[in-house]
């Protein structure tokens, strides 16, 4: 079994940063994907940025640029640097971790003021 623990949300102004943290414990295979979703009010979960286990990293158009998705397998640790943050970025973030199952966290809150 895997438990991610997010954490790292809070209020921000617009053009502020933030860095978000995903804390992965458990059985945790070599081989896996890791990556950022966040949800809006209203609106369905969309992926946000990920990363393999060798380090290749895709991000959303709307985030390319501003966000930077990286690990600490030591730490067994995923963040997401945010950055030039607007309103829109303004969602419950959510951690997963893929391999041999599809694993969440309970995310943590950005909220983004204008």
């Amino acid at each position: 079994q895997v438990q991610l623990v997010e954490s790292g949300g809070g209020l921000v102004q617009f053009g502020g940063s933030l860095r978000l943290s995903c804390a992965a414990s458990g059985t945790i295979f070599r081989a896996n994907v890791m990556g950022w979703y966040r949800q809006a009010p209203g609106k369905e979960r969309e992926f946000v940025a990920s990363i393999t286990s060798v380090g290749s990293t895709d991000y959303a158009n709307p985030v390319k640029g501003r966000f930077t998705i990286s690990k600490d397998n030591a730490k067994n640790t995923m963040y997401l640097q945010m950055n030039s943050l607007k309103p829109e970025d303004t969602a419950v973030y959510y951690c997963n971790l893929k391999a041999y199952g599809d694993y969440w966290g309970k995310g943590t809150l950005v909220t983004v003021s204008s």
